[in-house]
């Protein structure tokens, strides 16, 4: 069969970065799983302020430097420097850093498993709006958070409500935005009581989660 332009557009695979980009611009987006979950990209609440949530779980708990990983367009940089928190986000996407940057607030374009800003020196690091998924190993990426943390440090990082099931779990998963699929890159999730098993895995310790609004969020230190 020869497909018509119209067609052959239609099936165009854009890659996930320009998808989240067209989000950001104002386009519905949905996350669409290989399970056939989907999930709607709650791009418009990553743009406004932060929330009433945000603050209790993410920003009043900061007290010293801290870095956001997967910063997106940077509302939790935003309500930190307003509380005079030295704060720095980081994020793979040109279009979050661009929107962040034009917010007034610090962030540059790193992948949290390569070189980082400050390594070492950070108080805080955030793991907000599920990125506890980047990457699709959150072992790997509490490992990696962890060693961004100066002693005592805490790492600080959204996790889904629990309901018994302890479950980690990884897919591939689509972004779905006008029409258009991403190709597919990988994804997950973890349950707020599986989070504690993960944290003995790479050497941390859970001390606590936080929740409200229906949002969790679990704080880890390293051991010792």
């Amino acid at each position: 069969m020869t497909l018509t332009p119209a067609r052959a557009a239609g099936r165009r695979r854009l890659a996930p970065e320009e998808a989240y980009a067209r989000a950001l611009a104002g386009q519905p987006c949905a996350v669409v799983a290989d399970d056939g979950t989907v999930t709607s990209l709650q791009s418009r609440r990553w743009l406004a302020e932060a929330d009433d949530s945000d603050q209790q779980l993410f920003v009043e708990p900061c007290s010293g430097p801290t870095l956001d990983v997967g910063c997106g367009p940077g509302r939790l940089l935003v309500a930190l420097q307003r509380r005079r928190v030295e704060a720095h986000g980081i994020d793979v996407s040109d279009a979050a850093v661009a929107h962040a940057q034009e917010r007034g607030v610090r962030v540059t374009r790193h992948d949290v498993f390569a070189a980082v800003p400050g390594e070492g020196r950070w108080a805080h690091v955030l793991l907000a709006d599920g990125n506890i998924g980047i990457g699709g190993d959150p072992a790997r990426l509490l490992a990696r958070t962890a060693a961004l943390l100066r002693p005592r440090g805490r790492l600080h990082v959204e996790v889904d409500p629990g309901n018994g099931s302890r479950r980690v779990r990884t897919q591939r998963v689509r972004l779905r935005v006008g029409g258009h699929h991403s190709t597919p890159f990988r994804w997950a999730t973890v349950d707020d009581d599986a989070i504690g098993r993960l944290a003995d895995l790479v050497g941390l310790r859970l001390l606590g989660v936080d929740r409200h609004a229906g949002r969790s969020v679990a704080v880890l230190a390293a051991v010792g």
